[in-house]
């Protein structure tokens, strides 16, 4: 696949994490080859970040800052040589070496400088980037914003202390936090609080945890970390999955909506760049085979008790991936929503889901 047809294949998803569709255009019409994928999206951030360093008020800097949040986790789907084993090692080197080789190429050239010094040191992942590059957004436009970490999650806790519901926007496969903020912003508008969170194997966490099936364990921490009661789950992609597997064996969630999300996957149908995904972020083959193995929710939908919505697209269609509709209808009360011209993610279909799942969870946890 060459870099147009790189570019064309995401479209739908990085237009709908955020990003401006011809600022999308103009970026990916100048890349040579998908190798120069995260280098570009990287560059296109920290553009942003500039932006904001010099912006005349608080809140076009936050705004700045989101956008280079959106950015940075873009800059991560796309496969560019050494990509992973930076990110590694950018994780196990010494932190000190690292952060103090970035800020001194900084302090002396600028940002040019920081981005030549990578060569030698290895870049601080994009990863990392997105991460803080939100962190800075919310202590200017949601000072109120809590961090929350635990062992196998971290994210921020966004909206009123008192809000009437909690939601928790969990990520898939090669998703993370930073991509589904538009999300976040509609739960945050219906006046609910927001838990936006990376996992195991996802976001800023990628590079120092692997992925694991039995998801309910982590939404489990998440919980106790809240001190919730009472949470409604909203998950995307592969992120559908832990869901829907959290809903049926964790008793505190009480409503739950998937976004294209997996009933089952079949490793040996599976595409090889979703296997390939897998292995790394899973710690090996055959952990991957067995990951894989587990993604099966036959044995599971009866048991959630909760509401659920599913949401699938109709063109969505990738080998070795079950849709979402067997789950809606074997779990008790399951509601499917299929749109028959969106794709994966739904990016392309925004206004026929979004509001609906935003307001349909917002009735579930309000009453």
């Amino acid at each position: 696949m060459n870099a147009a047809e790189y570019a064309a294949a995401q479209w739908a998803r990085a237009t709908g994490a955020g990003l401006d569709p011809h600022e999308y255009r103009r970026v990916t019409e100048g890349l040579e080859s998908v190798a120069d994928w995260g280098p570009a999206f990287r560059r296109t951030a920290r553009g942003y970040v500039r932006r904001a360093e010099n912006a005349g008020s608080h809140v076009s800097a936050g705004q700045h800052l989101l956008m280079a949040a959106r950015w940075f986790h873009v800059a991560t789907l796309g496969p560019y040589e050494g990509a992973d084993r930076a990110e590694a090692g950018a994780a196990q080197a010494t932190g000190a070496e690292a952060t103090q080789a970035t800020e001194e190429a900084v302090e002396a050239v600028g940002t040019r400088a920081a981005e030549e010094s990578e060569a030698v040191w290895g870049p601080a992942p994009a990863t990392a980037e997105a991460d803080d590059a939100l962190a800075r957004a919310l202590a200017l436009l949601e000072p109120d914003a809590r961090r929350l970490s635990g062992a196998e999650f971290t994210g921020w806790l966004r909206g009123p202390a008192d809000a009437p519901g909690t939601v928790i926007v969990v990520p898939g496969l090669d998703s993370a936090k930073e991509e589904f903020l538009d999300l976040a912003a509609a739960l945050l508008e219906r006046g609910l609080a927001v838990f936006a969170m990376d996992g195991p194997g996802q976001g800023v966490l990628r590079a120092t945890t692997t992925k694991r099936a039995d998801y309910h364990h982590v939404i489990g921490q998440v919980i106790d970390a809240l001190g919730a009661t009472r949470v409604g789950l909203v998950g995307l992609s592969l992120g559908g999955y832990y869901a829907a597997e959290t809903a049926a064996l964790e008793p505190r969630v009480a409503a739950t909506a998937t976004v294209s999300g997996p009933f089952r996957l079949d490793w040996a149908e599976l595409p090889q760049p979703v296997r390939d995904i897998l292995v790394q972020r899973t710690g090996g083959a055959e952990a991957a085979r067995a990951f894989t193995d587990q993604v099966d929710l036959a044995g599971l939908a009866a048991r959630i008790e909760g509401p659920l919505l599913t949401v699938d697209g109709g063109q969505d269609v990738i080998p070795g991936v079950t849709n979402g509709e067997p789950l809606a209808r074997l779990a008790p009360h399951g509601t499917y929503l299929s749109v028959p011209h969106g794709d994966h993610l739904l990016g392309n279909a925004r206004p026929d889901w979004l509001p609906v799942l935003t307001d349909w969870i917002t009735h579930a946890l309000t009453g």
